[in-house]
């Protein structure tokens, strides 16, 4: 999809605040709310929205810790890969898992109330996968940029 400027006012809108109304992102962009609704709908519709989410302060939750873990696996074949994303995937502690390049296969941002509960992540996801080589743990010492945000 091409977008124009309208859109990328929109979009850059909307990824600061997803509530913004129809009529605020009319005034902003100077289209009528009519216009603005078909273009939120062909973003979603094409898939450059991907989804609408509340972010949540996970220390007000009780969800104090971060982790940044490193996974090597012992075979790279696609359907290991593929396991192993879906073990990902599935975690609820996971909040992000990139396949990557570099010394490790993947990259996990990953979040936990307290070590007990992150080490009985670590036993599901990690210790009983046999195709896990290794993974290397960082503790998140403090959150000084967290967001999604696409630049345009």
């Amino acid at each position: 999809m091409k977008l124009d400027q309208a859109d990328v006012v929109i979009i850059n809108t909307l990824q600061e605040n997803a509530r913004t109304s129809l009529e605020q992102l009319a005034h902003i962009t100077g289209l009528s709310s009519a216009t603005v609704q078909r273009r939120v709908k062909a973003l979603r519709d094409t898939g450059v929205i991907v989804r609408e989410i509340a972010v949540v302060d996970p220390i007000k939750v009780g969800q104090s810790m971060s982790f940044v873990i490193l996974v090597e696996l012992e075979r790279e074949r696609r359907d290991q890969i593929d396991i192993f994303v879906r073990r990902a995937v599935n975690e609820p502690l996971v909040q992000q898992c990139y396949y990557v390049t570099g010394d490790a296969d993947f990259c996990l941002i990953c979040t936990a109330k307290d070590m007990d509960e992150f080490e009985e992540m670590t036993q599901r996801l990690f210790f009983e996968d046999t195709n896990v080589r290794r993974f290397r743990t960082s503790v998140v010492m403090g959150r000084k940029k967290v967001g999604l945000g696409v630049p345009l």
